[in-house]
This record gives structure tokens, C-alpha cells and sequence, in this order.
């Protein structure tokens, strides 16, 4: 039976919903993140979290995989095919830490993917680094916030005010994290880079991360955007990624 999320926190600050089955777990987690200023709400199945997010707006999802009535990644499937839900980023923290786990959680959409057992210090900051960089500007501040608000490069249009990218006229829809990475090469084309820079200043992360956070990421970016608008992000092997310098440059990866 679904149970009702327990929320207790004040409604003004950044809301967080927990999605975890063990009991202390979750309430370790809750504790913490609530320690750090968060409205923390806790549900433990799939069908209490998908209750929960019908029933208020979340600023971020914490999911664990492996729920007492349906697969964390099948919840992670239904929140990104919603118009409503599919913004809001999703960090999966899951003993099932195995490449392929990751892989697929990242090209379903999460955000961010934690092993467990984990440090609680570590699941914060990560937490923290995806509320910050979840801001109505797609560039925030800095090289991305003077830019003009729609670029346009060969076939590929987009739209930073209202958050839109569109290929050849028909418009992809992309999560807030896959734009972000896009405006991010864009605006640094012809510039290679690293993966560790990535994490930087896509996910704000500033300590490696062992998964293809990067690589998955651009791999399902390459995929939404085509087989032409695709090639606009080139693999520098051994280093990263940048943008084409011109729609027209050849391909040499």
C-alpha cells in the first residue's frame, strides 16, 4: 500500500523527495538534508513517490532502484515522460552500483547516481550542487548569462528564455541538464572540454566521478539532437568534448 510522504519542514525552502524503503536510511538522509535548510519529504515505494509528486512540486528527487513494489528506474521512466514531472532532476542512490546500472539510470534521465553504502556528506553535496545549478537561467551567471537569448548554429536553434531547442524547425525536448550541456559546448565551440571541467560547470561537481557521468550524457544529447545536429558535439579522445567551430566543418573525430 502506498503511504503518505512525511513532511514536516517548512514549505518556502527547496523541496526534496526521498524515495527510499529502508527506514533508517531514510530518515538518516532526511535528517541531514534537512539539517542543510531542505522541506525533506519521505516515501517509501514507487507509488508513494509518484502520489507525492502529483500532489506538490519538488526541487529535486532522491531514488533509490530497488523499491518493495515497482523498480526505481521504471519511476525514473514515468517522472521524465510527463510534461509535468520531467524537469525536475533526479539523483539515484542505489546498491547497484554495477557500469551498466549507471549507464541506464543517466539515459533515463537522472541527473546524478550514487552507490550505496554512501557518505551522507557526499549525498548532501551532491544534493546541493543540483539545487544550485537548477536556476531559471540556463547559463546562470558568468560566460552563459550575457549571451543573447537564442543562438542559432546550422540547423540547430536555441531559445535560453524559454528554455527550447529545435532542429531543422522541429523542436527536441531536452532535460534542463541536457540544455544546460548544450549551451555550455555552444558557447565554447571549438574549445575542447574535459570531462572534469564538464562536472565543473554543467553538474557543479568538483571532484571526479567515477561513472560516465559525461560520456552518457552526451551520448543521449548526440541521440535527441539527430544524425546532423549531433556531429555539431565532437569527441576529442583521451580529453572531452567540444563544439563544432562551424556548421560546415568536416568530420574528423
Amino acid at each position: 500500500m502506498a503511504q503518505e510522504p512525511r513532511d514536516t519542514s517548512p514549505t518556502s525552502r527547496k523541496r526534496v523527495l526521498v524515495v527510499e524503503d529502508e527506514a533508517d536510511l531514510a530518515t538518516l538522509v532526511a535528517y541531514n538534508l534537512r539539517n542543510e535548510g531542505l522541506d525533506v519529504a519521505v516515501a517509501e515505494s514507487a507509488a508513494g513517490a509518484l502520489a507525492a509528486v502529483a500532489g506538490r512540486a519538488f526541487d529535486l528527487i532522491v531514488l533509490d532502484l530497488m523499491l518493495p513494489d515497482e523498480s526505481g528506474l521504471e519511476v525514473c521512466r514515468k517522472l521524465k515522460a510527463a510534461p509535468a514531472t520531467r524537469d525536475i532532476p533526479i539523483l539515484i542512490a542505489s546498491a547497484r552500483g554495477q557500469e551498466v546500472d549507471r549507464v541506464v539510470g543517466l539515459e533515463l534521465g537522472a541527473d546524478d547516481y550514487v552507490v550505496k553504502p554512501f557518505s551522507v556528506r557526499e549525498l548532501t553535496l551532491r544534493v546541493r550542487a543540483i539545487l544550485r545549478r537548477k536556476t531559471p537561467a540556463v547559463g546562470g551567471a558568468g560566460e552563459a548569462a550575457n549571451a543573447t537569448d537564442v543562438a542559432t548554429f546550422g540547423v540547430l536553434t536555441i531559445d535560453r528564455t524559454a528554455h527550447r531547442v529545435f532542429v531543422e524547425g522541429r523542436e527536441v525536448a531536452l532535460t534542463a541538464l541536457e540544455l544546460r550541456l548544450l549551451v555550455t559546448l555552444l558557447e565554447r565551440k571549438n574549445r575542447t572540454q574535459t570531462r572534469d571541467r564538464l562536472l565543473l560547470d554543467v553538474w557543479q561537481l568538483n571532484n571526479p566521478i567515477e561513472s560516465r557521468t559525461v560520456d552518457t550524457h552526451v551520448k543521449r544529447l548526440r541521440e535527441k539532437l539527430g544524425a546532423l545536429a549531433g556531429t555539431y558535439i565532437r569527441t576529442v579522445r583521451g580529453v572531452g568534448y567540444r563544439f563544432a567551430e562551424s556548421p560546415d566543418e568536416p568530420l574528423g573525430d
